[in-house]
């Protein structure tokens, strides 16, 4: 009997640039595709190094290593699977990533008693609940946002995106197959 291999997702750029994280197999997980990772953290270069970032629905994880792997100075990974995020931790002792914090919790509980604050957040929830609503107006009430920041947001290419909280504007909204995904930052006056 053959023994299954893990997917893999490779990272794009920064000091792991063409590393292979594991996926485990679980259909829960809808890793972010290359070409919207790309074009994403072309949005967050100017702001990425240094950063402090909160990838919510960790999942693959594959966003929070990128963004460590351009310079990332903190990355928090929420992750309510603990097989899922067994698997997260695996990985980021195997490309000895020091900056990120794995935490096995729900993110909306998370984010509803969370003191940290965040430059860059990921909300890429998975896309049947009200998730994405939901951890926006927990982000806003508990102030977790730093001035200058941005949020990414992803959803499936059919819906809405949710109301914004006061103090949010959409500044990017891109399709790619089924998924819309865009950039939502402090609103300019």
């Amino acid at each position: 009997m053959r023994k299954s291999h893990p997917q893999q997702i490779r990272i794009i750029s920064g000091s792991w640039r063409g590393r292979k994280i594991d996926v485990p197999d679980a259909d829960t997980l809808r890793p972010t595709k290359d070409y919207i990772r790309e074009t994403l953290f072309n949005w967050l270069q100017p702001i990425i190094e240094g950063s402090h970032c909160l990838d919510a629905f960790a999942g693959s994880g594959v966003l929070g290593f990128e963004a460590a792997s351009r310079g990332a100075a903190h990355v928090v990974m929420l992750e309510k699977s603990h097989s899922v995020c067994e698997n997260l931790r695996n990985q980021a002792a195997r490309l000895q990533a020091n900056q990120i914090e794995i935490i096995n919790t729900p993110a909306e509980h998370y984010l509803a008693n969370t003191t940290e604050t965040f430059d860059i957040v990921f909300l890429d929830p998975p896309f049947q609940d009200t998730l994405l609503t939901q951890s926006c107006e927990l982000l806003s009430m508990q102030h977790c946002l730093k001035s200058g920041f941005r949020i990414y947001l992803e959803t499936a290419r059919a819906q809405e995106w949710p109301q914004l909280p006061s103090g949010w504007q959409l500044i990017r909204d891109k399709t790619s197959g089924d998924v819309r995904f865009g950039l939502a930052a402090e609103a300019t006056e």
